[in-house]
């Protein structure tokens, strides 16, 4: 039992320190001290920079320059609603940290729809979400919008403590249930999402447009 506990806790400590301390999850042509998720730039525009990306600025063809051309693109909807156009890479170095990356392009609810109607073909991701896949068309005209958010999901698990370490106290915190927490961060456009029972979220996007991370918990709240 006791060589069983130790073996457990040599796991965690090799999932958890390549996050904490800088240059353990080193990987051949990633710089480890680069691009960082805590490594959030500023401006007195209200703007910020993650990644070498600018959330609200950076084309969807930008973030095809920085992080690979192998990104998955497709519209993705819930039941009613219209949805939202995501590119999604499975795994990225991010400095030392390894995570999924999701950016979100900016696009309006009319554009959307116009893609949808033009869609190639829609799959179930799960018994609700829709996964549609675009028309080349498209795949073309997407490449010079926006990106208004990245999401990052870390592959390894954080807890509140690891974040504020990182990122300092946060600007609110927001209880969602016992295991469940936001820590928000509005001026620097960051929400992290700190679930004991699922991996960690951390969602970015440009200091002067935080309210599209604040909207949804007010409305959330609203209805608790």
């Amino acid at each position: 039992m006791k060589f069983a506990l130790s073996l457990i806790a040599l796991v965690l400590v090799a999932l958890v320190v390549p996050f904490l301390f800088p240059g353990m999850g080193k990987q051949q042509g990633v710089d480890p001290n680069a691009n960082l998720p805590w490594q959030i730039e500023l401006d007195a525009e209200g703007g910020s920079s993650v990644f070498g990306l600018r959330p609200g600025v950076s084309t969807l063809g930008e973030v095809r320059q920085k992080f690979g051309s192998e990104m998955d693109l497709a519209i993705i909807a819930e039941p009613d609603e219209m949805g939202a156009v995501e590119g999604f890479y499975s795994q990225l170095a991010l400095g030392f940290v390894l995570a999924k990356v999701i950016v979100t392009v900016e696009a309006s609810v009319e554009t959307v729809a116009a893609m949808r109607d033009r869609a190639l073909k829609a799959n179930h991701m799960d018994s609700t979400t829709r996964k549609i896949t675009l028309h080349p068309d498209d795949l073309v005209a997407i490449e010079k919008m926006p990106v208004k958010a990245i999401s990052v999901i870390p592959t390894v698990n954080l807890d509140e403590a690891t974040v504020v370490q990182r990122f300092g106290p946060p600007g609110e915190r927001l209880v969602v249930s016992e295991k469940r927490v936001h820590l928000l961060y509005p001026a620097k456009g960051l929400d992290v999402v700190v679930d004991a029972d699922g991996k960690e979220l951390l969602q970015y996007v440009a200091p002067r447009s935080f309210a599209l991370l604040r909207e949804p918990l007010n409305k959330a709240e609203a209805v608790k």
